[in-house]
């Protein structure tokens, strides 16, 4: 371990000597504005009939981004941008010119969601820093959009509270916008200059302009922006906001109703004019989308992504080197299944909790003007225990199964030359009493060289986990180089893990104890053909090894096609061909593993055009396995109707067959037991929404799941030391039966009102029914009747949040 680490360190060392001062790409090429100050403010209603707008400067001559690479904006369409300011914020008037206003798309959406309308947008980056800046987006049809953006990727979940309104007339249509300061960070300074970039979306052209040069084919986006100057003396203000919260519901299950009331806050609190402090407070995640569940046959545990926005606003930096799951956080508790299995005679489970309670959360996150970012992680998490009762005696007796649990993360995030930056981080969980404590630290970095020609990442980790007296250190490593640059691009990787590496404390990690190598190569392309848009035709290959003992484990070569043509017609797919593979964690036995035969698979899909009123994507997939009856088709189809601009409907349908796939079946204490398993699944699932308008909607989300799983009679093996089966004895009783019929029904009905900026109401009617039983004999449909059958889970539930801004209501209570 000490000699990898040291090996890491020098590769590092020996990647930051080649990596000189980074030129900015197309540097020649920026465009400044001078934003001028403002007496009195316009008012935000779209129209740009104000006063204020007259004989300003102009931001123009927008260049085309998509599908094309430079090419001026057409004389039919043009874009004109005006900026001011005044002591409380940024003012911006678009002027989008169309000659076929009739043609405009304007789809009613809900907040963060911009579905098949125009839109134009605004990037700023109030440290220029070409990696950091905050999007707003407005639609064709009034909607907001805003998102936290790093380097090219985007974080939708990130709102802040800025004001914007649209027109139309026969000349085209027209946003106006406020940004107030407290939706910024930035430094104090007499003047700021920002990086800022203009863009502009015309749906049916399918076309995407932007105000600066962006060269696709070169470094990231957020390098190519213009300037923005002019703003002086202003002053960063108290960046404080309020989100106190009411919610009332009630539940009937099983004859019983229950209700339930709560209140919390979450408030924000800008500690400086760079750093953040995000709290929550008896926090209710009573209305949060419901989890995607599924029957679970496998050696790992089936994860979920996250629906509570406290953990996924601004987490940028928590995420980093992927030691952060948030799921973690108010999950099962850890001795929830010990507790199942540690009743005593004539004992039954009164309670045990699926959940622990969260009990607060707080973040402090930011950036320096170096460039320096710092994030502070904490959440707390209530004791929980089981219950239970002795049913000859009565006495009742209670388990901890997770005590008081402190959760953390530090982070320290160095960006530098706009394109690069290193990290340290640490993550560690601690449990009250004596429990499992978890504690990871990591080294990062993803450096480009001068010209962004080339990537150079590279990961190292090590895991520490103390559990009854034990401590169990572990390391992970990643290094990887990449050309970034032109249509052929190349990678290589290589993945290390000990046998002990274990950061599911907090984090999530399947698999340790791997040794793997990895190499791809490409060809894209930036500017259109006469057939194609885009397209990206890549070839890869891997050689998997284990650590501990040094096993071949399988290899594997494929290639795969992702293109979308003029009239936007996409399609793609993949094939893979893979070696006999060693499966070490399928055994559930540690040392362990099966072989699965060399198998060859793919799959392939389209995706039809989203402007029309009706699209559609189908994807098909098979695999085949050599000297095996083992075989897997799947198939799923996603109509989408736009019934109208303000009403839409999703509809998916997912199949999945596994057929005569040797599976695990039993531990015993000499043996392990396999059987030829068939699997087959079918999911049916709704999304719809009714727009009244871009403030109030009905959102409709429906979902059914069913898989059963069936073991063949007398196809029963027993796993040998050298990963083969062989027949063996074993019987399926009432006790022991490995058949399962899984099926879940979900259904949630909304109504969601956003009644003032940063305020909302949502109404939500919600239900659902569980069965989980061996009767895997029988098919969709007579399962689906049998769910019927079980108790149905009914809820409504009122959540009302309101947000009070500091500045504002300091300005009311002085008047």
């Amino acid at each position: 371990m000490t000699y990898r680490s040291i090996l890491f360190i020098l590769i590092f060392l020996f990647i930051s000597k080649i990596q000189a001062q980074n030129i900015h790409p197309e540097k020649d090429s920026i465009k400044e504005f001078t934003a001028l100050r403002i007496a009195n403010p316009p008012g935000i209603d779209g129209l740009l009939n104000d006063e204020v707008w007259k004989n300003k400067p102009i931001a123009t001559n927008f260049v085309m981004l998509e599908p094309a690479d430079g090419n001026p904006s057409r004389e039919t369409h043009p874009t004109s941008v005006k900026v001011v300011y005044d002591d409380e914020g940024i003012y911006i008037a678009a002027y989008m010119k169309d000659n076929e206003p009739n043609r405009i798309m304007r789809q009613f959406t809900q907040r963060d969601n911009i579905e098949q309308s125009d839109f134009f947008l605004v990037d700023i980056n109030t440290y220029n820093d070409g990696e950091n800046q905050t999007r707003f987006v407005i639609t064709s049809a009034g909607a907001l959009a805003d998102a936290k953006m790093t380097g090219n990727n985007e974080d939708y979940s990130y709102n802040v509270v800025w004001e914007g309104e649209i027109s139309y007339d026969e000349n085209g249509w027209y946003a106006e916008i406020k940004i107030p300061y407290a939706a910024l960070r930035f430094p104090k300074k007499e003047e700021q200059v920002w990086g800022i970039q203009f863009a502009r979306k015309i749906s049916h052209l399918n076309e995407v302009y932007t105000w600066n040069y962006i060269n696709k084919s070169l470094g990231k986006s957020s390098q190519y922006n213009g300037l923005l100057k002019g703003i002086k003396n202003i002053e960063p203000p108290v960046r404080l906001s309020f989100y106190p919260y009411t919610s009332a519901t009630v539940e009937h299950f099983q004859g019983n109703t229950k209700s339930n009331f709560s209140a919390g806050l979450d408030f924000k609190y800008g500690i400086n004019d760079a750093f953040t402090l995000d709290a929550t407070l008896i926090p209710d995640f009573g209305q949060t989308a419901f989890d995607k569940v599924e029957l679970n046959l496998g050696p790992f545990e089936q994860t979920f992504g996250e629906n509570r926005a406290f953990f996924t606003e601004g987490t940028e930096l928590f995420t980093k080197g992927d030691l952060f799951y948030s799921r973690r956080i108010g999950d099962a508790p850890i001795g929830f299944n010990s507790a199942q299995k540690e009743m005593l005679n004539d004992e039954i489970i009164i309670e045990n909790p699926e959940k622990a309670d969260l009990l607060n959360a707080l973040k402090i996150s930011g950036r320096t003007d170096r460039g320096l970012g710092i994030g502070f992680f904490n959440a707390i998490t209530q004791e929980t225990y089981a219950s239970f009762r002795d049913t000859i005696t009565g006495v009742n007796r209670t388990r901890i199964t997770e005590p008081l649990s402190n959760y953390n993360i530090f982070v320290l995030d160095q960006q530098y030359n706009q394109n690069s930056s290193i990290t340290l981080i640490n993550t560690n969980v601690s449990r009250n009493g004596h429990f499992r404590d978890g504690n990871v630290s990591g080294f990062l970095f993803d450096i480009f060289n001068k010209s962004n020609s080339f990537n150079f990442t590279g990961e190292a980790k090590m895991s520490n986990v103390n559990k009854t007296e034990q401590n169990i250190t572990g390391f992970a490593s990643t290094f990887g180089i990449e050309r970034t640059k032109g249509n052929f691009r190349y990678e290589f990787k290589h993945d290390f893990a000990n046998e002990t590496y274990d950061i599911n404390d907090l984090g999530l990690n399947f698999t340790n104890n791997y040794n793997d190598f990895y190499a791809e190569t490409s060809y894209r392309i930036f500017e259109p053909t006469k057939k194609f848009n885009t397209f990206n035709i890549q070839l890869f290959g891997n050689y998997k090894r284990r650590y501990l003992p040094s096993l071949f484990v399988g290899t594997g070569v494929g290639a795969s096609l992702f293109a979308i043509t003029t009239q936007r017609f996409a399609f793609g797919g993949f094939l893979l061909l893979n070696s006999d593979f060693k499966d070490f964690f399928e055994p559930r036995r540690n040392g362990q593993y099966v072989i699965y035969n060399k198998n060859i698979g793919g799959n392939t899909w389209i995706s039809t055009d989203y402007r029309k009123k009706f699209a559609i994507d189908v994807k098909v997939g098979y695999w085949v396995y050599s000297d095996s009856r083992q075989e897997n088709v799947n198939l799923s189809i996603s109509p989408r109707f736009r019934i109208s601009d303000k009403f839409s409907l999703i509809y998916s349908f997912e199949y999945n067959n596994t057929i005569n796939r040797e599976s695990f079946v039993a531990l015993q204490p000499t043996a392990i037991i396999f059987g030829n398993r068939d699997k087959q699944s079918v999911e049916n699932s709704i999304r719809g929404s009714y727009n009244f308008n871009t403030k109030q909607a009905l959102n409709l989300s429906f979902r059914n799941f069913w898989s059963a799983a069936t073991f063949a009679e007398n196809q029963f093996s027993s796993l040998q030391n050298n990963g083969s089966l062989t027949p063996a004895q074993f019987q399926i009783s009432p006790d022991n039966n490995p058949n399962v019929n899984f099926n879940i029904w979900n259904l949630d009905f909304s109504y969601k009102w956003e009644f003032a900026p940063g305020s909302e109401a949502i109404l939500l009617y919600r239900n659902s029914i569980f069965n989980l039983d061996s009767q895997s004999e029988l098919g969709y449909g007579e399962s689906l009747g049998n769910l019927f059958e079980e108790s149905l889970r009914q809820n409504i539930s009122l959540r009302l949040v309101y947000y009070i801004d500091y500045n504002k209501a300091k300005n009311i209570f002085k008047s």
